[in-house]
């Protein structure tokens, strides 16, 4: 697992933000009327800025999300979470695809590794999941034509859930697994 305490390509975002800010201003500052050179060259280095500026915000994003502790994760909203899992799961190496909105045929996210695809069913519940869970995951598999099935959550699974699991070749990952999994602190 790759290490999350830090993270080189955060400083190059900002390093070059800065520079581009920098750059930028300085074309800015020789810019005098009619001379259309140097303003172009100030458009584009604050085009560069404003680009690694947003690089920069997306990526302290994605590390917020793995530093999370347990009881941050719990105060999350559902889709917040399915953002969460995201990011952990590409820290893992995942490629992923988030299917986002309401339609999304039991599939949260779509999981890529080495050709296999695994559909994730994203719950962050106080509760315990329910069978209802594993049912969409698994239904999932035969839409987004999956090799397998997963459902994650915060929380914990009902023995029904467990079972129906079991004779669907469904994964499931409670609240001591993502701990686990992810090496989040409690």
């Amino acid at each position: 697992m790759k290490s999350k305490s830090f993270d080189i390509l955060l400083y190059v975002y900002l390093a070059i933000t800065i520079f581009s800010y920098y750059e930028g201003y300085k074309y800015f500052r020789l810019a005098a009327p009619g001379k259309t050179d140097f303003m172009a060259y100030a458009v584009c280095w604050s085009f560069c800025c404003a680009l690694n500026l947003l690089l920069f915000i997306r990526r302290a994003g994605y590390l917020r999300f793995l530093h999370m502790t347990m009881r941050k994760v719990d105060k999350l909203s559902g889709r917040k979470f399915e953002q969460y899992l995201a990011a952990q799961f590409r820290h893992l190496g995942y490629r992923v695809k988030e299917t986002g909105g309401s339609h999304d045929y039991g599939a949260d996210l779509l999981l890529k590794k080495r050709r296999e695809i695994i559909v994730v069913q994203a719950k962050r519940y106080e509760k315990n999941v329910s069978l209802s869970a594993v049912q969409e995951a698994a239904g999932a598999v035969a839409c987004y034509g999956a090799d397998r099935a997963m459902v994650v959550t915060n929380s914990r699974f009902t023995k029904s859930a467990r079972t129906l699991a079991r004779q669907n070749d469904v994964e499931l990952w409670g609240r001591e697994e993502i701990i686990e999994k992810f090496g989040i602190a409690k």
